[in-house]
């Protein structure tokens, strides 16, 4: 049999695969009972399912934190990185492996603490790949320490009189980026608009940054419980290019059309959200599909083990005396 005519059997065999939920699980997940992390697993189960994506072509990776375990939980590949690494990490796997479908989650921590650096420079690169910023307001493996996106006057293990600081907007901070191409929020407690969400991300060329408001339940579950009980606590932001729920509008009566090609706007209904006064508000603040993506202007040459043997030994030989 010729190659080519394996390289049809093989292509036919692939397009004829489909997936089920079970397919893309892994161990049972360990976190706590109640834990947010929960629901955004689920969440990205089905979102794999809807989309077909082959498990051995999808790629999650994660830092440290209880977020750090997620790819241990899925049934694609994984990679468990180190604190703060995990955007850095996704973006490599990106640029090496362009035909890989790319996941990156963390916790605010993760992201917003000691991966700040790498945060501010993987929105301007524009690498297409989804990240999750799982925001529980607390470091809640190390056990109730402040992070960035604690509230100004909550009380933790680290700042027991109060957090000093007003909190880091992870949405304003992302909007402030140059390059940025796609910004939204969502909650865990909200099933058909995180998964909604998860699809608008998935379905953006670019970087997509989805902040997942949840509750930890040991350390913060009471900091959304008002929104969790009182549906005027929410504000829907909804557009044909964001996101848009059937259905949920008549739970949530607070909607407000929002065009996220607006970048100005984008930022101001940010900033608003920072305010606890105000309705917490969940969608696609901005996408602009049009932006720079890094994985497609520097594509990495594809080279065989040899190749590379043979370039590293000719660059050593350059430093050779």
């Amino acid at each position: 049999m010729s190659t080519a005519t394996c390289s049809l059997l093989r292509m036919s065999v692939e397009e004829d695969r489909s997936f089920e939920l079970d397919d893309y699980a892994g161990p049972v997940a360990r976190w706590c009972p109640g834990c947010g992390d929960h629901s955004v697993l689920a969440a990205s189960q089905r979102l794999l399912r809807e989309e077909q994506l082959a498990p051995e072509k999808t790629v999650f990776v994660s830092g440290i934190g209880c977020s750090g375990r997620f790819p241990h939980h899925l049934g694609t590949y994984g990679f468990h990185g180190i604190h703060g690494r995990a955007l850095p990490l996704a973006t490599g796997v990106k640029l090496h492996r362009p035909d890989l479908n790319v996941f990156a989650v963390m916790g605010d921590g993760d992201c917003a603490s000691i991966g700040a650096g790498h945060w501010v420079h993987a929105v301007r690169y524009n690498t297409d790949m989804v990240a999750l910023m799982l925001d529980n307001h607390i470091y809640g493996l190390t056990k109730k320490q402040t992070s960035p996106t604690t509230p100004q006057g909550y009380r933790t293990n680290t700042q027991p009189h109060g957090s000093f600081l007003p909190s880091l907007n992870p949405l304003t901070a992302t909007l402030g980026i140059t390059n940025a191409s796609f910004v939204a929020q969502t909650a865990e407690w909200i099933p058909q608009h995180l998964q909604a969400t998860l699809r608008a991300a998935y379905r953006h060329r670019g970087f997509a940054f989805v902040r997942v408001l949840q509750r930890c339940p040991h350390y913060t579950l009471s900091m959304f419980i008002d929104a969790v009980r009182d549906p005027d606590k929410i504000e829907l932001l909804v557009h044909e290019d964001g996101v848009q729920v059937d259905g949920l509008e008549k739970i949530y009566e607070h909607v407000r059309p929002h065009d996220p090609s607006d970048l100005d706007f984008a930022r101001r209904l940010a900033e608003e959200d920072s305010d606890p006064e105000h309705p917490i508000r969940l969608g696609v603040f901005f996408r602009d599909p049009s932006r720079a993506v890094y994985d497609v202007i520097r594509r990495v040459p594809s080279r065989s083990a040899g190749e590379k043997v043979e370039l590293l030994n000719r660059e050593l030989d350059r430093h050779a005396i």
